[in-house]
């Protein structure tokens, strides 16, 4: 999967995640499309320790990924340090991108990286011992397409069969997101609040404010 389809599928997952609950905290996807003048930021937290953070610029796209409950955590460490080889061979343009507080460079348990010059991601060379897990098969999978996306969504938010494909399928074209849109998905919502959210993020909606 090339990092365009990768951010196209985060800012859904953002959007409707939006749709979903008010309540920040709440949710699991986040997209900051102008994260700095350089890069645009998509945020993966499921609340429990685990975190992305997919970092998008002209350069390409790096993603850190951290797994709190595995052995490569430098917190698991005898000494606080980042697991030897994550960050060796990542081109220094792409790396510098991670150099924000709010990012926590450092925590980290996998790193891969796709630069504008070559389709294939790439990854550090990394040395983990027999049964030790890095967190990347779980976490990467958290990157959805549509139809995968569905299924999670509706155990997530527990929405039975109020999501329908066709909604999510819409949202994931990138069709703009109108009030009936939202009643439909979460007629709980309060329309207004979700398309200030929505501009925000610089989606495009169909609203009268």
């Amino acid at each position: 999967m090339n990092a365009d389809i990768i951010k196209k599928s985060l800012i859904s997952m953002a959007v409707l995640d939006i749709i979903f609950s008010e309540e920040e905290w709440l949710r699991v996807y986040a997209w900051y499309p102008n994260w700095n003048e350089k890069s645009s930021l998509a945020v993966i937290d499921n609340g429990a320790g685990d975190t992305m953070h997919i970092v998008f610029s002209n350069d390409g796209c790096i993603i850190k990924g951290f797994d709190h409950e595995s052995e490569l955590s430098p917190h698991a460490q005898e000494e606080f340090e980042v697991w030897k080889g994550i960050y060796d061979d990542v081109p220094k343009v792409l790396l510098d991108l991670l150099d924000d507080e709010e990012i926590e460079k450092d925590d980290v348990t996998f790193c891969i990286w796709q630069d504008k010059n070559h389709k294939e991601w790439q990854k550090g060379k990394v040395e983990i011992s027999e049964g030790c897990d890095d967190g990347s098969n779980y976490m990467l999978s958290r990157i959805f397409s549509a139809e995968g996306y569905i299924d999670w969504a509706k155990d997530y938010w527990e929405l039975g069969e109020r999501l329908t494909f066709e909604d999510v399928k819409k949202v994931f074209n990138h069709q703009p997101i109108t009030e009936e849109m939202v009643r439909k998905i979460n007629p709980d919502r309060n329309i207004k609040k979700v398309m200030e959210e929505l501009i925000k993020i610089n989606y495009p909606v169909e609203y009268k404010s």
